[in-house]
């Protein structure tokens, strides 16, 4: 081979190589970039990515010179996003179906403690007094169960004061006490996956709805607006009430108004749980679903000094039978004041006490304190009854008493039908002395179930209010 022959045939060599290095490359590039189309996202706009021209009056599409580019990405995006979306339902779902089995070995859990001794050891040590409970056994496990399990959804929604407040102090106290801790980070019973709860609560008070809202003109329809419009914001920005109805929702009220607020809407009134100091079964309390809430009245923030537990209290002297103090108001007061008002020395009753009296010393010296109902059912002179030692004497039509699908009310109080007033004196003189101390002893007992600890202790008002929500969700009587 000469030299010219092998400069051609070098020549040659180098083109076809240099041609197929290019055909390489090219190929590892088309396929680096079908590669990229996959698994990579870019990070220009999607609204971008979108962009396409159209002829007027034309329906052929010309298409911007990334459109196709863009298409294939955004198809890679809807794939990933569904492939997403189903783990995150999948895990929703079970967590909800986790609720449920918990809540099914709950029940079973509770009905076989109902239906033997199997924890008496347990319920001796945390229930000690057996008598006053109906069902100590079923009680104790019920309230283990809520302590492991039970988780409360508390809405965010609304601002102070109507929504995420409420008083503390004075009569309607226990209303603004349950929602301050509920609203705590501490308390172990509130969740916020709304997926891991069991009920939702609706955190208005209203309470404040009455101070800020009410005229003073007997128009309650601001009080309903405001809750109709805070369920129609909750029922719209979460699927939750709409799943049930709002059959596992509840709201808590002290305020004589509560029911009359509770029917701006007609499920919130007749399918969710109304936990309610005026708790009125004529008037459409419905116990299998509604619980009572105890109307404690605190000054300050505390317990009057008078009625804190103290060895005083505990050995004060009784000389009189029984004794009441309140205005003439309501179907049941005008009776016993029209028949005993000022007409024994035994039995001590005023329509107003007074004012150089004190009434807390009448109820810590009287063996039994008269509890007539007013222009509602309920009032806080049930609980100033039970924290002096003074035996209520329950004088009510149509009252269902707080915690009464747990306590015998029978046990530490006297219930008088409002026709038996004219009788009154008969009927508590012909209590024994040892049936006398028994009510004592056990009314001492069940104080702690109607007091409020800060914090909370186990088996008080806060914690029982809890437990009466609970039973109302697992559906189930402890009877």
């Amino acid at each position: 081979m000469d030299k010219h022959q092998y400069t051609r045939l070098s020549f040659l060599s180098i083109c076809v190589g240099s041609i197929a290095l290019v055909f390489a490359i090219s190929r590892c590039s088309i396929s680096f970039f079908d590669y990229s189309l996959q698994k990579l996202e870019f990070s220009f706009p999607e609204s971008e990515l979108r962009r396409s021209f159209y002829n007027a009056g034309d329906e052929n599409r010309a298409v911007d010179s990334r459109d196709v580019v863009s298409q294939q990405i955004l198809s890679v995006r809807s794939r990933n996003a569904t492939l997403r979306s189903k783990p995150e339902k999948k895990n929703k779902l079970n967590r909800r179906r986790t609720v449920e089995v918990g809540l099914s070995k709950a029940r079973a859990s509770i009905r076989e403690a109902a239906s033997s001794n199997r924890n008496a050891t347990l319920f001796s040590v945390d229930l000690p007094n057996a008598q006053v409970y109906r069902n100590p056994s079923a009680l104790s496990q019920s309230y283990l169960e809520m302590e492991k399990r039970f988780k409360v959804y508390v809405y965010e929604e609304g601002e102070p004061p109507l929504v995420h407040d409420g008083p503390c102090k004075s009569v309607y106290a226990v209303e603004g006490r349950f929602i301050m801790e509920m609203e705590k980070s501490r308390t172990k019973f509130r969740t916020y996956d709304p997926d891991q709860a069991h009920v939702y609560f609706l955190p208005f008070s209203v309470t404040w709805l009455v101070s800020y809202l009410y005229e003073y003109n007997f128009d309650v329809e601001p009080l309903r607006t405001f809750a109709s419009d805070y369920i129609r914001l909750i029922s719209s920005k979460h699927p939750f009430w709409n799943r049930t109805s709002g059959a596992d929702h509840f709201m808590l009220a002290c305020h004589d108004w509560g029911p009359l607020t509770s029917k701006a809407n007609e499920d919130l009134f007749n399918k969710s749980i109304r936990v309610m100091c005026n708790a009125n079964s004529s008037e459409g309390f419905n116990p299998a679903k509604d619980a009572t809430l105890p109307e404690i009245k605190l000054y300050g923030g505390e317990v009057h000094p008078q009625l804190r537990l103290s060895k005083t209290l505990m050995t004060s002297p009784r000389p009189h039978l029984a004794f009441f103090a309140g205005g003439v108001h309501g179907p049941v007061r005008p009776i016993l004041l029209d028949h005993w008002k000022q007409r024994d020395p035994d039995m001590p009753v005023f329509e107003y006490l007074p004012k150089h009296l004190n009434y807390y010393d009448f109820m810590r010296s009287s063996k039994f304190c008269f509890c007539p109902s007013g222009y509602e059912v309920a009032s806080p002179r049930l609980i100033e009854a039970i924290y002096s030692e003074c035996i209520p004497v329950i004088l009510s039509v149509n009252f269902v008493l707080p915690f009464s699908d747990i306590l015998r009310w029978e046990t530490f109080s006297v219930q008088v039908d409002v026709s038996e007033i004219p009788r009154l004196k008969e009927i508590l003189t012909s209590i024994s002395d040892e049936k006398y101390q028994s009510l004592k002893r056990n009314l001492r007992y069940v104080r702690r179930h109607f007091e409020l600890n800060d914090p909370p202790k186990r088996y008080d008002a806060f914690h029982m209010t809890l437990h009466s929500i609970w039973l109302r969700r697992l559906n189930l009587r402890l009877t």
